[in-house]
């Protein structure tokens, strides 16, 4: 680090002191709509030369360094009739420009969204307006228009889209990470981040408020801090953004296993200064198998204020109530012995099967409400200032089956009563920059964050009230350790609570809180030479237990960002390296000698996972094509591990490794076709632990950490004209390779076998209807996902929409 550190620093001192180049002028101006609405994310290009740029969200764009001269202007986006100018540039003189598109600011709404420029302007994964070709690190982004396309009613649905990413089981609504896990480069990864803030949530996301979707790849802890994993990356949900035109749309879906989804989106602009979006959802589900269901009522008010040129306000509030019944996840082994069954067709799980009945729900009510104010302090400086508040509630019944009894065909199922409540506070102050000392170009960010985190936890104890085969079928539960048996007793809402009620009731009320400083310089050594150095400080505070002052402790990390950026051709092509860090604090535990005397509590250092990559970026052929190829090593040291001396202590120092690589596709070849495809290849390993640990065996996999390949492809043409004018056809699918969800030398390895799934999608999209239908793996494959467990997932099935646009 400290070399590369040393490198950057050389470079970019040696490139000052011998980079001379020719003064150059400058184009600026502004793209407004018919209506005289600001026009963002439009291209401006100056025809054949290196130059060009996009429009801001105030429809204004700048390019420097023009070589003087005569030059054509032009400015495009998808589905927008294009415009040319003659402009002359004089050195050190800046010319003005500006263009009036033909469409008004409704339908530039529609085709930005549709379209979606992959070089945008992205002011959330580096925390500073930067374009994906100036940025050395690698985000894969899903827009709402993919979802629309793909008839997306379910929030992970919308993830099959990102290369290296899939699930390993779906949400279980259990309090603290009850959300959904994905492996993102051998690590898990939930969505945890709502507009590049803590959105904490137990349950489901729900779609219908998700402007897109991004998944920011790669250690993350040095912009996003430690409250979360993030040693693969991250994922974050973008929000919808009130504009200031009326419109919007109200939709209805229905499919397969009783799908009923009724959708609203309202956009109402309140005066010239305000604006108004609402969105709302009703969401009533069934299972495939033969008990389970989901009902869930969505809202999410949005409003915006531009009260001067330079201030602005933005609030956004989104409200879930959720009722579940979870099919519980299957653990078919104890981690410990070996495994009876190591093939999926040795198990023999019966898929129709759900394990649970619709009397055993939970619920995770949450609420999530930001708040933002931007501050243009000059033409060099603004400020950003936010606040994120949070609550989420697991309320209800949890289970999962286990084999506590190992070396038979029976698994217990365990029950547990959920009534834990999580709440967050975020306060965030940016502020970002962008001037030039000498000739060297610097986008600053300096910012402050304070985040905390409470979680009040009054659960039952667990209790085993039936054991179950693999097939179905039911008997008593023997305890192992006491022979005491119970049971079977009836899927009930008064059975299950009844146990319940006799174990022992948690009353848990923790809190933590970080304190952050970090910055961020983007330098411009030359137009083409970009270096990255980031780095945050972070104080983590434990309160620990409420009534206890014995488990209060505190940890204080570094994390560090370093990137260098080279385009041989500007704006097209991007070579780029980075190494980045993400942190995790680790609590204190109690330890003793060999024969259990002399106890005592033992601190740890923060996790730390540090990862090299590097790779290409392009975006060629006018914005038609835009690819990204990446390999990188990432590596997790500071575990946890058994003591493989002391059975009764613990001691720091495993190492887990993820190498792979990533290649993403997104292409518009020809008009109304929209491409995206995607492949990746990791491989996940520990490389340094306990040896007769099951997670932290050297050498092996550590579990979750997904299959090794996978692939992803969609393509969708919309007829422009002639008879079938509106109407869309799509076609797609993934690929996933055999993954070792267990593997250990004690139990053995046990694989979930590959799969290939086919989608494909009918549509007719005009200006005020949208109909489609889409038909989900549709040569009807089993398969499963899993961590350390088998999941079985939806055969096929289909979704209809039917949407009213005004």
């Amino acid at each position: 680090m400290t070399r590369f550190l040393f490198f950057i620093s050389l470079l970019v001192l040696s490139v000052n002191s011998i980079y001379a180049q020719q003064n150059g002028g400058t184009i600026t101006g502004t793209i407004t709509t018919s209506d005289g609405k600001p026009a963002s994310n439009v291209t401006i290009r100056i025809e054949k030369s290196k130059w060009g740029g996009i429009s801001d969200e105030n429809g204004t764009f700048s390019i420097s360094d023009v070589r003087p001269g005569n030059w054509q202007v032009k400015v495009t986006a998808v589905a927008v009739e294009s415009q040319e100018k003659t402009v002359t540039v004089t050195a050190g003189q800046t010319v003005q420009l500006n263009f009036v598109l033909k469409e008004n600011s409704a339908q530039l709404h529609e085709i930005i969204i549709s379209s979606y420029n992959r070089n945008k302007e992205n002011r959330v994964v580096a925390k500073m307006p930067l374009k994906n070709l100036d940025n050395p690190q690698v985000y894969t982004t899903v827009s709402s228009d993919i979802m629309k396309q793909q008839g997306i009613v379910n929030y992970d649905d919308a993830l099959r889209n990102v290369p290296g990413l899939s699930r390993t089981w779906e949400s279980t609504g259990r309090g603290g990470d009850g959300a959904a896990y994905f492996a993102l480069r051998g690590f898990e990864a939930q969505p945890s981040l709502i507009n590049g803030l803590p959105g904490l949530t137990a349950g489901n996301l729900d779609p219908a408020n998700v402007e897109e979707i991004q998944v920011i790849k790669g250690p993350s802890g040095t912009l996003f801090g430690g409250s979360f994993y993030a040693y693969g990356g991250m994922i974050n949900t973008i929000t919808k953004k009130p504009y200031f035109d009326f419109g919007g749309e109200v939709g209805y879906s229905f499919g397969s296993f009783g799908l009923h989804r009724v959708t609203a989106d309202v956009n109402v602009p309140l005066s010239k200064k305000v604006a108004m979006r609402i969105n709302t959802a009703y969401h009533s589900e069934k299972s495939f198998q033969d008990a389970g269901m989901k009902k869930s009522f969505f809202l999410a008010p949005s409003l915006t204020y531009n009260a001067t040129d330079r201030l602005s306000f933005q609030v956004m509030a989104e409200v879930l109530d959720e009722k579940r019944a979870v099919a519980p996840v299957f653990f078919h082994s104890d981690r410990a012995t070996p495994l009876r069954y190591k093939t999926i067709q040795e198990l023999n799980l019966n898929n129709d099967l759900s394990f649970t009945s619709n009397e055993l729900t939970i619920k995770n009510p949450r609420y999530n409400i930001q708040a933002q104010m931007l501050y243009k302090l000059s033409d060099q400086w603004s400020s950003q200032t936010v606040v994120s508040n949070g609550r989420v509630k697991s309320d209800g019944i949890y289970s999962y089956i286990w084999d506590d009894a190992p070396g038979d065909e029976w698994y217990d199922q365990y029950f547990h009563d959920e009534n834990q409540r999580t709440s967050t506070l975020d306060i965030q102050q940016n502020f970002n920059g962008d001037f030039k000392i000498g000739k060297l170009r610097n986008r600053l960010l300096i910012g402050v964050d304070y985040f905390r985190r409470n979680v009040v936890d009054k659960g039952s104890g667990w209790a085993a009230t039936r054991s179950v085969t693999a097939q179905g079928d039911v008997r008593y539960y023997a305890d192992p350790w006491s022979g005491d048996t119970i049971g079977p007793l009836p899927l009930t809402k008064a059975a299950i609570y009844g146990v319940l009620s006799g174990t022992d009731h948690s009353n848990s009320n923790i809190s933590n809180s970080s304190y952050s400083a970090y910055f961020s310089d983007v330098v411009n050594i030359t137009p083409g030479l970009m270096a990255m150095v980031s780095l945050r400080a972070d104080y983590f505070d434990s309160k620990g237990e409420k009534e206890t002052k014995d488990d209060d402790f505190n940890q204080f990390a570094l994390s560090p960002k370093f990137g260098l950026i080279y385009q041989p051709i500007l704006n097209k092509v991007s070579l780029f390296a980075n190494y980045m860090n993400a942190f995790i604090n680790v609590a204190p535990q109690q330890v003793s000698d060999e024969n259990g005397e002399n106890p005592y509590v033992k601190s740890f250092k923060p996790e730390h996972a540090n990862q090299l990559e590097y790779g290409v970026k392009a975006n060629l052929l006018e914005d038609k094509l835009h690819a990204t190829f990446s390999v990188y090593d990432i590596t997790v040291s500071n575990r946890v591990m058994p003591d493989a001396t002391n059975p009764n202590d613990v001691t720091q120092g495993g190492k887990v490794g993820s190498r792979g690589f990533e290649l993403e596709i997104n292409a518009t070849p020809v008009k109304g076709l929209d491409l995206i495809a995607g492949f990746s290849h990791n491989h996940t390993k520990v490389k340094e632990g306990a040896k007769d640990d099951f997670y932290s065996q050297p050498g092996r996999a550590p579990g979750g950490q997904g299959p090794g390949d996978l692939a992803n492809v969609w393509a969708n043409y919309r007829f422009t004209q002639g008879p079938l004018k509106n109407f869309g056809l799509g076609i797609g699918g993934n690929y996933a390779s055999r993954y070792k969800v267990i593997d250990n030398s004690a139990t053995g390895d046990f694989y979930l076998p590959n799969y290939a799934l086919l989608n494909a999608a009918v549509s007719f999209n005009s200006r005020h209807f949208r109909v489609s239908l889409n038909v989900n793996n549709i040569t009807d494959k089993e398969y499963y996902i899993g961590y350390w467990s088998v999941n079985p997932q939806r055969p096929r099935n289909y979704t209809a929409n039917f949407a009213y646009k005004f």
